[in-house]
């Protein structure tokens, strides 16, 4: 894969709306998972510049990522299944839910997975203060660090639902994503895995959530059948240049 080819994904620092080169890119939130896309599928950030493949990357890449975990029953789940396949994939982690399934937070980091930040609850983050968004993103990160040993860089806001000024607040990437399982919606399994097949494409980044467990049972069906098309799993790092 040529280092030029774009990335197809909105990954936003910082933009409800945004006019970049005379097109406007918009989030779209509403009150459930929101689904985010954009008018030509290309990722932006800060400058409106767009984010190319990383480095050292070859083949057909593709992350897997999950939100609003961690689940004491699902994830467990979910993991097993990912080792099994050799498969490292991204976690943006509610803070409201890593108390008492510590042991799974330490499990994603010491098997190859990035974990990352969701906030402590899932609130849309836009109708909250910039100082209670800070204290909520900080205590999460706080949470993460004290049990990997590393401060997470990357955070997905709840719903998609960000702008700038929260985004020079809290300092951290944002990113969300460019395939939407719609999992929290469908609950079914061979709904969830037609959907993300017939739209996604080398360089996505796939929207789940690791608390159903019609999602655990697709992902890893995706796993398998994406694997047999040449696909390469990556975490969200690994899709980035810095």
């Amino acid at each position: 894969m040529k280092l030029g080819n774009k990335i197809k994904l909105l990954a936003v620092i910082c933009m409800v709306d945004l006019f970049l080169l005379g097109g406007l890119f918009r989030v779209v939130s509403d009150p459930q998972p929101a689904h985010v896309s954009t008018d030509d599928g290309t990722w932006v950030q800060e400058g409106g510049d767009t984010l190319d493949r990383a480095k050292g990357l070859e083949g057909k890449c593709i992350a897997l990522t999950f939100d609003d975990g961690p689940h004491k029953d699902c994830t467990p789940q979910l993991l097993d299944g990912l080792k099994k396949r050799g498969v490292r994939a991204t976690f943006f982690l509610m803070g409201q839910n890593i108390e008492g399934n510590e042991d799974l937070v330490k499990r994603m980091k010491e098997e190859g997975h990035l974990v990352g930040n969701h906030s402590y609850s899932h609130v849309q983050l836009t109708k909250a203060g910039s100082a209670a968004v800070c204290q909520a993103v900080d205590r999460t990160s706080r949470m993460i660090e004290d049990i990997t040993g590393e401060r997470p860089q990357y955070m997905r806001p709840p719903f998609g639902d960000w702008n700038e000024e929260l985004e020079c607040e809290v300092g951290m990437t944002t990113v969300l994503w460019s395939v939407d399982s719609l999992d929290w919606k469908l609950r079914n399994k061979n709904k969830i895995v037609k959907r993300v097949l017939k739209d996604v494409e080398d360089g996505d980044i796939i929207l789940m959530h690791d608390i159903f467990p019609t999602s655990v049972d697709a992902a890893l069906e995706l796993v398998d059948t994406l694997t047999k098309r040449g696909y390469t799993f990556v975490t969200v790092d690994e899709l980035l240049i810095d």
